[in-house]
């Protein structure tokens, strides 16, 4: 017996039958209160997601940071243009023909009197044909102070091509006789030859008792007593230092002085101080020692209130004289000419 598996609906039925819901028609009866849409709706909804943003490139770099590179940029481009300028100048000036020094003409000298133009031209000798700016001129300066005539020098560039030279010449004080050879001598003991080729008019003392082996620093304290006496014998007005022709400085303690006279030269010693006072002792009493002392030589005037008169011309050992004021008891000529002659209230 066939069973019936399946009911027969007929045509009525089928058009009857409700029709499905439209895709876009909302679920109101549903459980989650009509708030689910269609996926298709949901797309075309220009209010259910925002629109896509456009991207924005960004700097690796802050601002701040940017601007500094940017200062550096441009310094590094002026640096670099004014080095290239300072190269550019710098090959011209050690290049150029401009800047050499084609003779001895491009040389000026200025403040010499006593120093000729051969001794400057010849420190300067390798210069000639050399760049101006390739002149070492601390050395020449140094090389010019070498001259003993010179005390001082200054060397300057004058563009394009010259130099300028000027000296300070040294003041001489008095001649000086060293190894039988006589120079001129300045304050600080400098030794310099005689101007050549000049007719120089000096009028000094010739100082003895100095060698060519003694070191300055020993010419300059002798030369601190000679400003010494001179100064002594020319204060007031008196210039007993005109009627000097030697100064022996040979003992410090001992200053001698060779006194022109129209009767004959006479050596005086000064000891050393009181230069004035022991000098007028003898200007004062000159006249009356060349008649009881005939000849006078040489007057001793270091002791107080003792002159001794001719003591150089001792042949044999001295002995003590009499009449000594103070005690001691100075050397007095053995000779029968010499004696001790006292000045009281002098010296």
């Amino acid at each position: 017996m066939a069973r019936k598996n399946a009911s027969t609906i007929s045509d009525d039925e089928l058009e009857t039958a409700p029709e499905a819901p439209s895709s876009g028609r909302r679920f109101e009866d549903g459980p989650l209160d009509g708030r689910l849409f269609d996926v298709d709706d949901e797309a075309e909804s220009p209010f259910l997601r925002g629109q896509k943003r456009v991207p924005v490139k960004r700097s690796a770099l802050p601002r701040k940071a940017l601007d500094r590179v940017k200062v550096l940029l441009v310094l590094l481009l002026a640096g670099g243009a004014i080095a290239l300028v300072a190269i550019t100048l710098y090959r011209y000036a050690t290049q150029s023909w401009r800047f050499q020094i084609d003779s001895s003409e491009n040389i000026q000298l200025l403040g010499a009197h006593n120093v000729s133009r051969a001794q400057v031209l010849e420190v300067f000798s390798s210069d000639l044909d050399r760049n101006v700016f390739f002149v070492p001129l601390d050395e020449r300066k140094k090389q010019l102070q070498d001259i003993p005539w010179v005390e001082s020098a200054t060397v300057m560039r004058l563009l394009p091509s010259r130099l300028n030279v000027s000296v300070s010449e040294r003041t001489p004080v008095a001649f000086v006789e060293i190894n039988s050879h006589i120079a001129l001598i300045d304050a600080r003991g400098v030794v310099m030859e005689m101007p050549a080729g000049q007719q120089a008019n000096f009028s000094f003392p010739v100082i003895v008792g100095m060698t060519d082996t003694e070191p300055l620093s020993t010419r300059a304290a002798r030369m601190g007593i000679y400003k010494k006496l001179i100064s002594d014998l020319d204060s007031g007005g008196t210039q007993y230092s005109r009627d000097l022709s030697d100064v022996d400085l040979s003992d410090p303690d001992d200053v001698k002085a060779m006194v022109s006279d129209p009767q004959g030269a006479v050596l005086v010693h000064l000891g050393s101080s009181n230069f004035l006072e022991r000098f007028r002792v003898y200007v004062s009493h000159v006249q009356e020692w060349r008649q009881q002392y005939a000849p006078l030589k040489s007057v001793d005037l270091r002791y107080q209130h003792q002159v001794i008169v001719n003591p150089d011309e001792v042949s044999a050992p001295p002995r003590p004289a009499t009449g000594n004021l103070d005690g001691a008891a100075p050397p007095a000529a053995k000779k029968s000419k010499s004696a001790a002659h006292k000045a009281k209230g002098r010296n």
